[in-house]
């Protein structure tokens, strides 16, 4: 891999930010050269929200993604704003949970997933953002399942702990998913 920017969008409170820097540690725990940058509006909840993260063998010049090679799309909204940014040759996912709309590109991979419904049917109703994140993984060749267990102590604080397994098992629940 020389570098993989992936950019995740959605609205407050799907845990675009926590998936991004999901992913962002787990480049860390990799030895990879990492750039995670959040914004969101300022309703927080309900406003929208993005993440660009920047996975590199190389220093990153920048961590602002014009073009990304991956977008994880929560929302309609935010499907219908960044899907002409991808590049062609990359990768949308979109919950299809949420979304009932075509990409109408025919230059990218698409992957629906219905990962607000698995998340709910797997009993971790609020980890959709991390079915995605399941899947995204197992979709692109750069990153792998190894070094999971380090990334998420990175990212579940001590005082969340009982989330560890719940995130675990909604990363598997996109992983293993087969749509």
């Amino acid at each position: 891999m020389a570098s993989n920017s992936i950019l995740l969008a959605g609205f407050g409170g799907q845990g675009i930010l926590f998936a991004g820097k999901f992913l962002a540690y787990k480049g860390m725990v990799a030895g990879k050269e990492v750039s995670w940058l959040p914004s969101y509006g300022p309703e927080m909840r309900g406003g929208t929200a993005s993440c660009s993260v920047i996975l590199s063998d190389t220093p990153i010049g920048s961590p602002i993604i014009m073009h990304p090679d991956c977008l994880v799309a929560m929302n309609l909204p935010s499907l219908e704003k960044y899907k002409g940014s991808v590049v062609p040759g990359g990768k949308i996912f979109l919950d299809s949970t949420l979304i009932d709309a075509e990409v109408g590109r025919d230059d990218v991979q698409v992957f629906a997933i219905p990962a607000t419904r698995m998340a709910l049917e797997a009993g971790v109703s609020t980890l959709a953002n991390m079915v995605m994140v399941g899947k995204l993984i197992r979709e692109c060749d750069d990153l792998s399942f190894d070094g999971l267990d380090e990334t998420l102590h990175h990212v579940v604080s001590a005082r969340r702990a009982a989330l560890f397994d719940l995130n675990k098992t909604a990363l598997n629940e996109g992983y293993n998913y087969e749509g």
